[in-house]
């Protein structure tokens, strides 16, 4: 088909690398190699027991028709008590718009509040979707360099230096994606402050992998009261509840932009599946605290994270950092760009993920795509014995490259 039929917009649009590299490792697995992918950010547990139920109990209660816009009352009325609960944050159900996943929260919010030429700024590393929905809305993107010597974390001074009069948002995620970075309380309340100077500016809290964090308690945006009117919190249920794909995610935001968001989605989506949302109230009123299959789920991935530091750590040219949360570690791998086997030549994070997958079947994802071309992801959403394998995989392949 002849390709100039495709809007500009389209065509100008980045592929997502997380789900490139996830496609490129079906193809090969389906031409039969043994392939192992460590590429997409999904639990490889089950959505616990008691939400199953409620879906099922919903799907015989007849819950099967079209959905209010910004969700169900009683959800919203969940998602209030939750950030009550577990963040002590006080809301309304007004200020909580429902979507079909938070990554559609996310362009919700973008479409919301950006005019053309609207500045966002960008913590780099960064989820690989930010920039696109950033664009895609017609605004600037505006990144901040972190590196591993921080723990991939920005300052705030690094943020208010790169403020200009055409600064609209910031947005960033905590637990992050991809780093596994946790910001803690001085950190955020530090960010808070040089917000309480730019009231015009919104921080948009990305916050869907609060459950998996190993430090303890999470630290919300949203609680410094200061700044509470400038705060878009986004979350769901996808990862904490392993419930990819039933699609919800949410947010919290002032009044006016729930509203822009309800009205927005009204027009292109409406309102997110009726099962799932029925789902999502169980996994909402389930405190953390007191559910097994939560705290296992987060055990298991902590005891991971330890395994998958430590043999890094045994691979010469790797440098990695322990991080606090989500299923993700980041090592910088630059000291292999320039090196060479048979006919691959690694120039950056990309050649080296496809020397890796094409060689040793082992499917990562560059860190260029994350914004940061010095280093790889590696999620270790999987196994203890698939992990270890991974690894010996990806060092037997780095011991080549002369």
């Amino acid at each position: 088909m002849n390709t100039d039929y495709i809007s500009n917009r389209t065509k100008n649009l980045a592929e997502s690398a997380t789900l490139k590299m996830t496609q490129k490792s079906r193809e090969l697995k389906a031409q039969g190699h043994d392939v192992i992918a460590l590429s997409i950010g999904e639990p490889d547990f089950d959505t616990p027991s008691n939400v199953k139920e409620a879906a099922k109990k919903a799907i015989d209660e007849n819950y099967t028709h079209y959905t209010p816009v910004a969700g169900y009352p009683e959800l919203r009325k969940a998602v209030v008590q939750k950030l009550k609960r577990d963040n002590d944050l006080d809301y309304t159900p007004e200020q909580v718009v429902i979507s079909n996943g938070a990554k559609q929260s996310i362009a919700n919010v973008m479409y919301a509040i950006l005019n053309p030429g609207d500045e966002v700024i960008i913590p780099s590393p960064y989820w690989v979707s930010y920039p696109a929905m950033v664009s895609l809305a017609g605004g600037n993107i505006v990144e901040v360099k972190t590196g591993i010597e921080t723990d991939f974390k920005f300052t705030a001074e690094q943020f208010e230096a790169a403020i200009t009069d055409k600064t609209k948002a910031i947005i960033f995620s905590s637990p992050c994606n991809p780093t596994g970075s946790i910001y803690t309380y001085e950190e955020l309340e530090a960010i808070a402050k040089v917000l309480e100077k730019n009231p015009q500016i919104f921080v948009i809290s990305d916050e869907i992998y609060e459950l998996i964090n190993f430090k303890g308690k999470h630290e919300s945006m949203a609680q410094f009261d200061a700044i509470k009117d400038q705060v878009i919190t986004i979350n769901g249920v996808s990862k904490g509840f392993a419930m990819t794909g039933w699609r919800i995610g949410y947010i919290a935001a002032p009044l006016a932009v729930a509203k822009a968001c309800d009205k927005l989605q009204g027009q292109y989506t409406s309102g997110a599946s009726s099962i799932a949302q029925m789902a999502t109230i169980e996994a909402l009123l389930t405190s953390p605290t007191k559910s097994e299959e939560l705290k296992n789920m987060i055990k298991t991935f902590n005891e991971r994270r330890d395994l998958v530091v430590g043999l890094l750590k045994e691979i010469p040219g790797i440098k990695t950092n322990t991080p606090d949360g989500a299923f993700y570690v980041f090592p910088e791998v630059n000291s292999y760009f320039g090196k060479k086997f048979e006919n691959y030549t690694i120039n950056n994070a990309s050649d080296l993920c496809m020397y890796i997958l094409e060689t040793e079947y082992v499917g990562l994802v560059p860190g260029d795509a994350f914004g940061s071309d010095e280093c790889i992801r590696i999620s270790y959403a999987t196994s203890n014995e698939i992990l270890k394998e991974a690894i010996v995989r990806v060092k037997r392949a780095l011991s080549k490259l002369q």
